[in-house]
């Protein structure tokens, strides 16, 4: 499932979330790709706590990946602080299977730090979007998949589902956009903010930057008038998803911005 016969794709910074067994992985195709012509990047910034990570015991420094031995959490607060909003080449994220709702996370301080007055809180999905497996965590995000089967590791999600051997005539994007339309019908409910990780080279997938700052513009403007809103939120894949519910309360309206690590933009900028 690593291979990949698409032209060359050029890429900006390609962050890959945690230096374990996957971030090896994606670091290693990365580099494979870069030999065979298949990609070209400006930096791979490899971001774990661990200054001894399989990445830095296995890839190690010189080899165009580069280790950032921080919080996740507290990278992504100064990286996307000091991101464009648009780069060419992108700017990608290469998220783990294994890693928390990040992005979210990302978006709900964004939102406490543009309305410190304002509630704004998870909140439980209530509803799923009719996918074969969907069970909702105790923090409230929802995890769902259309496969109710082992899927391969690293699988790229080809037309062709590789397990099935039929065609993958499902897609967790047009799913969530179906859960959001329902969702209003019950209270306003703004979205979805998607971070699709799509296959990109050799087995690997991300998401651009872009989409993660398109999402916080999303939210503000969802906020912008002061009424009680939702915002559907997932970071998905074609066939697997997870979904969380940003609930923000009514706003008086009045401003009162922190000053502090998070670059703020007003409401009316976006």
């Amino acid at each position: 499932m690593a291979g990949d016969t698409s032209p060359s794709v050029a890429l900006g910074d390609v962050v890959i979330v945690g230096g374990g067994c996957y971030g090896r992985f994606y670091a290693g195709q990365l580099l494979l790709a870069r030999r065979r012509g298949a990609a070209t990047w400006r930096r791979v910034l490899v971001v774990d706590r661990d200054p001894h990570c399989l990445v830095a015991r296995e890839i190690g420094v010189g080899s165009g990946v580069e280790l950032v031995v921080e919080d996740w959490s507290a990278f992504f607060d100064r990286y996307f602080a000091a991101a464009p909003a648009r780069s060419d080449p992108p700017d990608a994220v290469v998220p783990s299977p294994l890693m928390p709702h990040l992005m979210y996370e990302w978006l709900v301080r964004r939102a406490r730090a543009r309305w410190p007055r304002r509630e704004v809180e998870t909140r439980p999905v209530p509803l799923g979007p009719g996918t074969p497996y969907d069970v909702q965590a105790p923090d409230g995000t929802r995890y769902v998949s259309y496969a109710d089967w082992l899927c391969p590791t690293h699988c790229i999600e080809p037309a062709t589902c590789p397990v099935i051997r039929a065609p993958r005539t499902w897609d967790m994007a047009e799913a969530m956009d179906a859960l959001t339309r329902r969702l209003d019908l019950r209270g306003p409910t703004a979205g979805p903010v998607l971070f699709a990780c799509r296959h990109r080279v050799y087995g690997v997938g991300m998401f651009d930057v872009a989409t993660v700052l398109e999402g916080d513009a999303t939210v503000a403007r969802a906020g912008a008038a002061g009424d009680a809103t939702d915002v559907l939120v997932g970071t998905i894949s074609g066939c697997h998803g997870a979904a969380s519910l940003l609930h923000l309360g009514r706003w008086d309206g009045q401003t009162d911005w922190r000053a502090g690590s998070l670059a703020v933009v007003r409401p009316s900028a976006t």
